[in-house]
């Protein structure tokens, strides 16, 4: 036995009883705590799947405890209301867009580099999409004209999402990488008219060559935004 297992081993027999349960109870407490975030994060991981299948509406406690091969009390003590499990799908869904999108983007360079990153990033996104469904799209059908929290989460991770768009945009005229007059905010809003159409036609309409189509549209903003043909 060496000298630290030996120390360590007479600590535990000289420490007091009330001492030692002390210790083990807060252990045992934040194993429990763990385990708890665990199965929520597990939850809210399951009613991801269902919303990009259904819709934010389409969950429910049933089908997610069905899932999760849980009860329906239990999933309905790791969330408040139902509103609270759909506000978490929505912050998990960003998180998730947030770091295919946005974070691998950031390891191009600033200017034109980044903004096509983000742009190419998103359409692999949206490849997938395709197949699964997008929150953000049909989270804005569900709850366009419904006030409320979930609308309010739903608005703040599109409108997060765009201004860092806009921020990329701006640093490229900053660069030098397109002329100072680009109004920003404009060829944001061509580029997210891009995806939205993409969407659209692929997913609903089912019509060969979206994909192609939304690239050559890129394509045709940067040049008509005036970006150099090779940046």
């Amino acid at each position: 036995m060496s000298i630290a297992s030996l120390s360590a081993k007479l600590i535990r027999k000289a420490r007091p009883a009330s001492s030692r349960s002390a210790a083990d109870g807060k252990t045992a407490s934040g194993r429990a705590l763990q385990k708890g975030q665990q199965t929520k994060m597990a939850i809210v991981d399951a009613a991801l799947n269902l919303a990009t299948q259904f819709g934010l509406e389409g969950l429910s406690i049933g089908a997610l405890a069905e899932a999760t091969h849980m009860s329906k009390s239990g999933v309905f003590a790791h969330f408040g209301s139902r509103e609270e499990l759909q506000i978490s799908v929505i912050h998990e869904y960003f998180a998730q867009f947030e770091q295919a999108v946005f974070y691998a983007a950031m390891e191009q360079p600033r200017g034109l580099p980044r903004v096509k990153a983000l742009f190419s990033n998103w359409m692999k996104l949206v490849a997938e999409e395709i197949q699964s469904g997008c929150i953000f799209i049909s989270g804005a059908v569900e709850f366009d004209d419904r006030p409320g929290p979930v609308r309010d989460a739903l608005a703040t991770s599109v409108q997060t999402w765009l201004a860092a768009m806009n921020r990329s945009i701006v640093l490229a005229k900053a660069c030098g990488h397109l002329p100072a007059d680009v109004d920003e905010e404009q060829m944001a809003f061509e580029i997210h008219g891009l995806i939205l159409a993409l969407h659209y036609e692929a997913r609903f309409l089912h019509k060969p060559g979206s994909v192609e189509r939304a690239n050559k549209g890129f394509a045709n903003i940067l040049a008509h935004h005036g970006a150099p043909t090779v940046s």
